[in-house]
């Protein structure tokens, strides 16, 4: 099972390192040590809310954005299947009738982020209070 520090640390390390920036160079602009951002990337400690943002910033990279491409990455390493973009269709299996098919459209996200579209959702879900300010 892939813990979400440990794929938040590869996926922010990977963003730094196709910008061709150093630890030292992320850390300074992000106002965190560059021991305590070392450890975050390589997922040794968790990143507060406040910390992502803030790297996130130093990056130039939405943390919403941030949270999307860690939430692909997620659903690809624990189904042990291709990766997707959300709401995408799945494959209908080969042989399969349209009765015989499986949907998705009802199974949590991952990662839910505030103000994605509103397909799929449960009229439970609409109800729900965001957190997001």
């Amino acid at each position: 099972m892939m813990l979400l520090r440990t794929q938040l640390g590869n996926t922010l390390r990977g963003h730094r390192l196709r910008q061709h920036r150093t630890l030292r160079d992320v850390s300074g602009a992000a106002r965190v040590s560059l021991g305590y951002l070392s450890e975050v990337e390589r997922g040794q400690k968790e990143a507060s809310s406040e910390l992502l943002a803030s790297i996130c910033d130093a990056l130039e990279l939405e943390l919403a954005d941030l949270l999307a491409e860690v939430s692909l990455e997620l659903r690809g390493a624990t189904a042990g299947a291709e990766v997707r973009p959300l709401g995408a269709p799945a494959e209908t299996p080969a042989g399969a009738t349209a009765g015989q098919q499986q949907t998705d459209a009802g199974a949590e996200p991952a990662l839910a982020l505030v103000g994605a579209g509103q397909q799929g959702r449960t009229s439970r879900q609409r109800d729900a209070v965001s957190l997001a300010a």
